[in-house]
């Protein structure tokens, strides 16, 4: 079977349209078959958005808009097809509002909701309207609107102010008020003057006072070569004290101190010689009695030596001595 050139050229033909259409249906976003993600959004005003256009969240282009028809003949609700790049997590809260710009297309902007559950395929998402570039403009310019009239208003109260007070009594109390004003100036001037008299009658203590404090200088400057000695001292003085074993000294301390304690605790004791020496008194009588007798004996020896040295057969017997010569310490 043999196909002729006409039927070759219309298949060509056919072939060459369908691709056509597929191609610039493929740039506008959509394709032959559909598959993928979309979502469903109705509006009642579009706002002049095109099939194309960007879809955002939080700035961040998901998709664009797939497809856009009308639900019914009279136009009260448009339906938008989105079709999303990837399977997002879209929460069954989140709102698609379209977003005007006065420098590029309007786009369709979703606001994320906190819903626990997802919009799946095919859902449809809820709409809302979202404010005009002049609408959000007028919003803003409406406080400034508010304030500007609030000033126009006081402004008016102060022109009306200032007008009462250009009438003849106003003007007279002006006067008064600026003769009132030249009065306090010359009185400040004499002040000024009255002040200026009494600095410069303290000018002279003031210099003196100078002077006394450059003499100090003087003397410090003079004497900056021994007062670097005397700081190096101390600097030495205390080096020293740092490196000194000061913790050795308070120990030494210690343990003299705990056998002077140990000493005296054993001269308080009365079992021991010394305790016996120092807390008997009978020893003590005893002590004091025998070095009396010893005074009477080296007295009575001075008296009378003839007693005990034999001169010539001779002996002294006169009566001994009862009593030393100088008896100060006798007991009762």
């Amino acid at each position: 079977m043999k196909i002729n050139n006409e039927t070759k050229v219309g298949a060509l033909t056919a072939i060459a349209i369908t691709m056509l259409i597929l191609g610039f249906n493929f740039l506008k976003g959509k394709s032959l078959f559909k598959t993928g993600n979309y979502l469903f959004a109705k509006y009642t005003n579009t706002k002049g958005i095109m099939v194309s256009n960007g879809v955002f969240i939080n700035g961040f282009k998901v998709g664009s808009v797939y497809e856009i028809e009308n639900s019914d003949p009279s136009l009260k609700e448009i339906v938008i097809t989105i079709k999303l790049i990837d399977n997002y997590k879209i929460p069954k809260n989140s709102v698609a509002s379209i977003k005007e710009s006065a420098l590029s297309a309007p786009s369709i902007e979703i606001i994320m909701g906190n819903a626990p559950q997802n919009l799946n395929t095919g859902d449809t998402i809820a709409t809302g309207e979202s404010q005009s570039l002049m609408g959000s403009l007028g919003n803003k310019l409406a406080p400034v609107g508010d304030q500007l009239k609030t000033t126009l208003h006081s402004v008016d109260s102060l022109v009306n102010n200032v007008n009462s007070l250009l009438d003849a009594d106003g003007k007279g109390n002006l006067k008064q008020s600026i003769a009132n004003i030249n009065k306090a100036t010359a009185s400040l001037l004499v002040s000024a003057a009255s002040i200026e008299r009494m600095l410069n009658a303290q000018s002279g203590a003031i210099s003196q006072t100078m002077a006394n404090v450059n003499g100090f200088t003087k003397n410090l400057a003079d004497n900056n070569d021994k007062i670097t000695k005397t700081m190096a001292n101390m600097q030495k003085t205390t080096e020293n004290l740092a490196n000194a074993d000061i913790d050795g000294i308070i120990n030494s301390l210690k343990k003299s101190t705990n056998k002077l304690t140990d000493i005296l605790e054993k001269v308080d004791n009365k079992e021991g010689t010394v305790g016996l020496l120092v807390n008997d008194k009978q020893l003590y009588y005893n002590l004091t009695n025998a070095v009396r007798s010893a005074n009477i004996l080296m007295d009575d020896l001075k008296v009378h030596p003839k007693r005990y040295i034999n001169i010539l057969g001779r002996r002294d017997k006169t009566p001994p001595l009862t009593a030393p010569l100088n008896d100060s310490a006798t007991h009762p």
